[in-house]
């Protein structure tokens, strides 16, 4: 069994020379960065993650960024000190993404890129990160279940997974796919297939599953004015969901 949608994988391997450009087709991935990386940070020290060095706060944190792409977000664990290891189903963003590390020295010790799947990579490190990053991947994936499974599976017990996603309404359809990907185009055409969208309460009724008590469910927003991400009460477009994996008895 795979998680893995080939078409998919296509699709957004194509992008592959455009993933650094700020400006370009992904331009909303990079503003979207800073928010998630806030929601990581929060909810890593909300979960008891002690943060001593100000300047590198997640020093000596494990984290595995499922989907990474080209590294938008690994990247930006990595400067605050994480040790993050990225990995993709697509040589090709894996490619972009290592070529693009070695730009910035500080972080080459850091970071680890890998192609590879979530299923995969689980049977491989089991229970050794301390927190998992899937963040604009779950809606991709051929089998959500499977996927956030895997994913549970590579965190140590109390450890932390945080998901970024869009909701399964009509409200997502018509943001996301309607305005976003046909009339405005700020996202590539063909990016999003609406039946992949997944609600936050399947999400959490899956991770309750597996021993993943979720701790945080809440909508996100952005203001076009000021590109700018925040949280938001309303949860019908996108939303983040921030669970901890259940200590077993007498550890």
């Amino acid at each position: 069994m795979s998680t893995v949608d080939s078409k998919e994988i296509e699709h957004i391997s194509v992008f592959k020379n455009d993933w650094w450009n700020g400006n370009g087709s992904l331009s909303d991935l990079h503003l979207y960065a800073p928010f998630r990386i806030k929601f990581v940070r929060d909810g890593l020290a909300n979960a008891g993650v002690q943060m001593q060095n100000s300047v590198l706060p997640l020093e000596g944190v494990k984290i595995v960024d499922v989907g990474c792409g080209g590294g938008i977000l690994t990247e930006r664990l990595a400067r605050i000190g994480a040790q993050v290891t990225g990995i993709d189903a697509s040589a090709e963003l894996i490619n972009a993404a290592k070529e693009h590390a070695k730009l910035d020295p500080n972080i080459l010790e850091r970071v680890n890129y890998i192609q590879t799947t979530v299923e995969d990579f689980s049977q491989k490190e089991r229970e050794s990160y301390d927190a998992v990053v899937a963040s604009e991947v779950l809606e991709h994936v051929t089998d959500a279940q499977l996927f956030l499974k895997k994913c549970v599976e590579i965190m140590k017990p109390g450890g932390s997974i945080f998901i970024t996603t869009e909701n399964r309404t009509v409200a997502s359809w018509l943001v996301v796919i309607v305005a976003a990907e046909y009339i405005f185009k700020r996202i590539p055409l063909g990016t999003h297939e609406w039946n992949k969208f997944i609600t936050p309460y399947e999400i959490q009724h899956i991770l309750d599953n597996y021993d993943c008590k979720t701790r945080l469910i809440h909508g996100v927003k952005i203001n076009p004015l000021l590109k700018q991400w925040s949280w938001s009460s309303c949860t019908a477009v996108f939303y983040g969901l921030h669970a901890i994996k259940q200590k077993k008895a007498g550890t």
